[in-house]
């Protein structure tokens, strides 16, 4: 696929919405990434990486859990498929990214962070809604609840 810019690169991502219950309560996985590039300051987002070359987005979400957090029991749940487009620049180049986000859920409390990250919370939609630093991440945890609290 093509970038709708053509001064511009296409991005395409993977990622997904872990969550794990305890009871009757709901707790989502975020995670801390630390200043970069493409960041001055460290911020809070949901799992998520490049889609490989030949990989589905089911593939690319699975295998980049595994490598953020070391969660292998993940399972997918049905029906959920939302996505995020923004642009950015990296090293003076302009790029148009477009990020898939599926929703999974895991029994596993114990994450471990990958050299990527400075830090991993399972938070209540609340506190998790409130710590995410992009809005569009927002979004995404808003609709992954909201479809959570319809099943």
């Amino acid at each position: 696929m093509r970038t709708p810019y053509p001064y511009m690169s296409l991005e395409k991502s993977a990622g997904a919405v872990i969550f794990r219950k305890e009871g009757d309560k709901i707790y989502y996985l975020l995670l801390h990434y630390p200043s970069s590039s493409k960041t001055k300051r460290g911020y809070w987002d949901l799992p998520k990486g490049h889609i490989e070359k030949g990989e589905k987005i089911e593939d690319t979400a699975k295998r980049e859990v595994r490598e953020e957090t070391g969660l292998t029991d993940i399972s997918f749940v049905g029906g959920f498929k939302e996505g995020i487009k923004y642009f950015f620049r990296l090293k003076g180049e302009n790029i148009f990214k477009i990020v898939t986000f599926l929703l999974a859920e895991t029994r596993i409390k114990e994450v471990k962070i990958s050299f990527e990250h400075i830090g991993a919370e399972w938070l209540l939609y609340e506190k998790a809604i409130e710590r995410l630093t992009f809005k569009n991440a927002k979004e995404i945890l808003k609709k992954a609840n909201e479809y959570l609290s319809q099943k």
